[in-house]
């Protein structure tokens, strides 16, 4: 099996697979023989008929779907490698050529981990955060530590998405929009609902719920990312004595004992936690 890489812009690549025949072939007649131990053929016992009235029998391009779930994944796994790629996303798979006797062509697409470029985003919260400090005179209102440390969290999360930059592919904002709107209609199901009543009630159309979901995406992956870099970068950390403490302090035991089986899941949350605080604190 062959490939050939070609990259595309925001950490994209292209990917094109080549099957070559002579191995389509063969996991063609490995997955037709596991067909016929199993095939129910009128005056056979189950799995005695032969190959050839099987064959007439049987849905060819069946066979071939098959196949192509036993080999594609491989090759595109092993072209992935060979290239030391790291995507997070499923590829899109897009067929190119299929046909008997010659190799098979697929085309896979997918991205990587975004380029995110803080930039000086330290100074630039602190310098919008020095000219709220100076006071006006007037009437101030009280708020609560709680309250203040998410405004302020909200003010300086705001500051770092316009001033930061983070390189989002297409194919990354429509993985997110598609995971979004499946959540929805799942939502929109539960409540008994089809899509052109929520639509309706909702007095939106298909193309404005479309484009809402998309900057909801778009600022989703970029809080997402920008969260994950400052991480990295500030070597925010979470210890075992911190994982275990969150545990402890956890008073409903089914609850505790998910948390026990998913330390790695509670390690990240804390991880998030901690980032987010660090950003309150600029």
């Amino acid at each position: 099996m062959t490939h050939e890489l070609k990259r595309l812009d925001s950490n994209g690549f292209e990917i094109i697979l080549t099957l070559p025949w002579n191995e389509v072939n063969k996991t063609y007649e490995q997955v037709f023989n596991d067909v016929v131990k199993t095939a129910e053929v009128d005056g056979f016992r189950k799995g005695k008929a032969p190959k050839e009235i099987v064959e007439k029998k049987i849905d060819k391009n069946k066979i071939y779907e098959e196949v192509i779930k036993i080999l594609l994944p491989k090759a595109y796994s092993d072209a992935v490698a060979a290239n030391n790629l790291k995507p997070i996303i499923n590829p899109e798979i897009e067929t190119l050529e299929i046909a008997e006797n010659k190799d098979w062509k697929f085309k896979a697409k997918a991205c990587e981990m975004p380029i995110v470029d803080l930039k000086d985003y330290k100074k630039v919260i602190s310098d919008a955060n020095a000219k709220d400090k100076i006071w006006v005179p007037g009437k101030e209102e009280k708020k609560t530590e709680e309250e203040d440390k998410n405004k302020k969290f909200a003010k300086n999360m705001d500051k770092l998405l316009e001033t930061a930059g983070v390189g989002l592919s297409d194919m990354l904002i429509d993985s997110e929009i598609n995971h979004q709107l499946a959540q929805l209609l799942d939502e929109i199901k539960r409540l008994g609902l089809t899509l052109d009543q929520y639509l309706s009630t909702s007095q939106k159309t298909l193309d404005q719920l479309k484009a809402e979901y998309r900057e909801k995406a778009v600022n989703t992956l970029k809080m997402e990312f920008l969260l994950e870099k400052i991480s990295d970068e500030e070597k925010i950390t979470v210890t075992d004595e911190e994982i275990n403490k969150a545990i402890e302090e956890t008073k409903d035991e089914k609850t505790k004992n998910a948390l026990n089986q998913n330390k790695y899941q509670l390690a990240s949350l804390l991880k998030r936690q901690k980032t987010l605080d660090f950003i309150s604190g600029l």
